[in-house]
């Protein structure tokens, strides 16, 4: 079991890298193949929406045919055959197209991980073994930043993105190989019935759904694509500065991954904390789009305060999980997560139109990015104040 879940945590690694690399690659993919932010923002955006498109299907597949197979069929051809299609691309739409198949491939390995452990650890560590997967998994963000920046000017993106479609490959026969399956829930008489409809009837996760939905979003958007053309744009800088800033960042997203995941125990709420980091996290943006152009240590410090405050997610599904029926605990992470993930993917097609249109409009280097950073803010705040009347668990 061991060793199976170390697996699923090194896929993770990887879908959290694969969600991030674009940001490096932006300035060489606009030189090589025509790709612009635009083009990137909606192939990103692709990415999250195959990921949450995947979800309910991959939940199912969890209930019913269990982790190992599920996590290992579609790494191996999602995101090994995702990553050999991007270094075959001559267009914009060919990466499109590779997103789109990594998004799949990466979709069930987290829920799979958070699957295993509430069919086997008790409910009160939940968050904690959740907190531990998305902060170890989350240094694939690290991946993604400087030592891919030094990948791509050394072997070129081709050459690297072929060499990822080969671990890829590798990781999934590893899945197939270690992870195990949970025994199967001991039903007296008549198996449960239920489905995704019966968790969308309980009331106390309504107030869970708008958070959820836009949380993940900023840090998401920021980290994976528009640090990259926003640094370049507002202070010059080439792919190695990007790389470093980025770094920052992924570091402060995987400290507040380990901060969060014990944070209930430690302060006896799931609420209160999700509350107040959330809100940090919406006054953060909203600092970053007053003062756009205030220099490239601010911005810095403002993406790691979004990525570390912005990093609730474990704990959030911890909270929701608490009101999951056990027959549907595959069914209740992916619905979650499909919230999450669908909420980044909304976001990164928005945001690609709105830069686009306020790009038109001013001249000014910052100002597609100040509408950027106001509305997250915006939608981060929004979804603070209606969790604001959600019920807390600690169990």
């Amino acid at each position: 079991m061991r060793a199976g879940i170390v697996t699923l945590v090194v896929a993770y690694v990887l879908s959290q890298f694969y969600r991030a690399f674009l940001a490096v690659m932006a300035p060489i993919l606009n030189t090589d193949i025509g790709a612009t932010p635009e083009d990137l923002s909606s192939a990103s955006g692709l990415w999250f929406l195959a990921f949450a498109a995947m979800q309910i299907p991959v939940g199912w597949m969890l209930d019913n045919i269990g982790p190992r197979r599920t996590a290992a069929g579609l790494f191996a051809v999602g995101a090994a055959g995702g990553a050999a299609v991007f270094a075959m691309a001559q267009g914009p739409g060919h990466v499109s197209l590779a997103m789109a198949l990594i998004g799949i491939g990466c979709s069930p390995v987290l829920m799979a991980s958070y699957f295993t452990f509430a069919r086997i650890y008790e409910p009160r560590v939940f968050g904690t073994l959740a907190g531990i997967v998305l902060g170890v998994g989350t240094f694939g963000n690290l991946i993604a930043a400087l030592p891919m920046a030094w990948a791509v000017e050394t072997m070129g993106w081709r050459e690297t993105m072929w060499t990822l479609a080969a671990i890829s490959l590798l990781v999934a026969a590893l899945a197939a190989i270690l992870v195990t399956d949970p025994p199967p829930l001991d039903h007296e008489g008549e198996k449960p019935k239920g489905s995704v409809l019966t968790l969308l009837a309980i009331p106390a996760l309504w107030f869970i759904f708008p958070l959820q939905l836009v949380n993940y979003a900023p840090a998401a958007s920021i980290r994976g694509l528009w640090s990259g053309p926003y640094l370049e744009d507002v202070y010059a800088l080439g792919p190695s500065g990007i790389g470093w800033v980025t770094l920052v960042m992924a570091v402060a997203m995987i400290a507040g991954n380990f901060a969060y995941g014990p944070a209930d125990r430690i302060f006896g709420t799931r609420k209160w904390v999700i509350f107040t980091g959330n809100l940090l996290s919406g006054l953060s943006l909203l600092a970053l789009w007053q003062f756009p152009a205030s220099g490239v240590v601010q911005s810095a410090v403002l993406f790691s305060a979004i990525g570390f405050f912005g990093a609730s997610f474990p704990l959030i599904m911890a909270h929701a999980r608490a009101f999951f029926p056990p027959h549907l605990t595959g069914q209740g992470v992916t619905l979650i997560n499909l919230i999450g993930i669908g909420g980044v993917s909304f976001f990164q097609f928005l945001s690609g139109r709105m830069y686009a249109g306020a790009e038109t409009a001013s001249s000014a280097p910052s100002a597609p990015y100040e509408v950027l950073f106001l509305t997250f803010g915006l939608s981060v705040l929004a979804g603070v104040v209606i969790y604001g009347f959600s019920r807390d668990s600690t169990h």
